[in-house]
């Protein structure tokens, strides 16, 4: 049997059982050619059609600060950065972006900062509580890193309904060249907390990281299949000049393709956004995300004056529209490449069930 032949066999039995062995992955990425990539996106599109219908959901990011404690090496608002223009938004000055995201039709809100100890618990419910009293009916998604337990548990009792925490590499070697300080183990162990307390949980990885390998991306996905995360966001690597990553190559679009329909076929009922990042690498790149089967996009309702300053990778897009504009925007791109828009909460099917 032809390496093709083969490749298309393993896809189809991949699209109908959405399981996949360690060593049909790695031969899929090892062999995939742009003919056999066209079938994969072809089955992602299906079953996220099957799955989702035509409807793309739209969240509210709000980028709150970007204070950050940790060095991770690959990102712009890394702690050693000190050409990095800190700010932190106020909880009024958050409430008003929410305000202004609910006027606008968003029933999900993406709060989303550094790991900076100035939001502890006390700030943080106090918040949620504000966003939950003024528009009990959105859900409040939460991207802020590794936090205790008991920390969890906390913002999760007083009304967040999400947490976005990317478990960036499965590769233990690789996640610890990245992140001096943290711990594999603990990022792994932030994720059962999560999905124990009972939140809908989204991991996700890069994709072209320096040293990365195709038995690396592997692990992603096996990973994902074990932990089934109801998100999964997956970008390509953007170096930052401002980093010790600052000097090598960007991950590619079509890599970054590949993973996210892999994923789709893998976690057929998954809300994968098509990030931020890829609209920065090619200016379709978000559109090709959503035909290879992504199915969120997360335009930004943070301030003008700030989101510059939110530079985790340089040249990001978006950063000088204001949030109507941004809406109105995504919608005709969207709309464009054959979906329509759902403004709604967009849960999880199982959650919706």
């Amino acid at each position: 049997m032809s390496d093709q032949l083969k490749v298309k066999e393993i896809l189809g039995e991949i699209a109908d059982k959405h399981r996949a062995e360690f060593e049909e992955l790695y031969y899929l990425l090892e062999h995939l050619n742009p003919q056999s990539a066209e079938i994969l996106f072809f089955y992602a599109h299906k079953i996220q059609i099957r799955s989702y219908g035509r409807e793309v959901y739209l969240r509210g990011l709000i980028e709150f600060s970007n204070v950050c404690n940790r060095n991770c090496s690959y990102c712009g608002i890394r702690r050693s950065n000190k050409e990095v223009e800190r700010y932190r938004l106020t909880e009024e000055e958050i409430l008003a972006c929410c305000d202004e995201g609910y006027q606008l039709g968003y029933r999900t809100f993406v709060l989303q900062s550094g790991e900076d100890s100035y939001y502890d618990d006390s700030r943080l419910v106090s918040l949620i509580h504000g966003i939950k009293e003024s528009y009990p009916e959105v859900a409040v998604t939460l991207s802020i890193g590794e936090r205790s337990y008991e920390s969890y548990k906390h913002l999760f009792q007083a009304g967040a309904d999400r947490y976005l925490l990317r478990h960036e590499t499965a590769s233990e070697t690789l996640y610890q060249q990245l992140h001096p300080g943290m711990s594999f183990q603990k990022r792994r162990q932030c994720l059962q907390y999560l999905k124990e307390i009972g939140y809908q949980i989204g991991a996700g990885f890069m994709v072209g990281l320096p040293g990365q390998e195709n038995e690396d991306l592997v692990k992603d996905l096996i990973y994902l299949q074990e932990l089934q995360p109801q998100m999964v966001g997956i970008g390509p690597f953007l170096p930052h000049p401002k980093t010790p990553l600052g000097g090598f190559l960007s991950g590619t679009v079509e890599k970054t393709l590949v993973l996210i329909a892999l994923t789709r076929l893998l976690l057929p009922e998954s809300l994968i956004p098509a990030t931020t990042a890829l609209g920065t690498l090619d200016p379709r790149g978000r559109e090709k995300a959503l035909r290879a089967g992504a199915n969120v996009v997360m335009p930004n309702l943070s301030p003008t004056e700030i989101r510059g300053k939110y530079e985790l990778y340089p040249n990001k897009i978006c950063t000088g529209d204001e949030a109507a504009e941004c809406r109105l925007c995504i919608e005709h791109r969207i709309e464009d490449s054959g979906f329509q828009v759902n403004m709604g909460r967009g849960d999880h099917l199982e959650w919706r069930r």
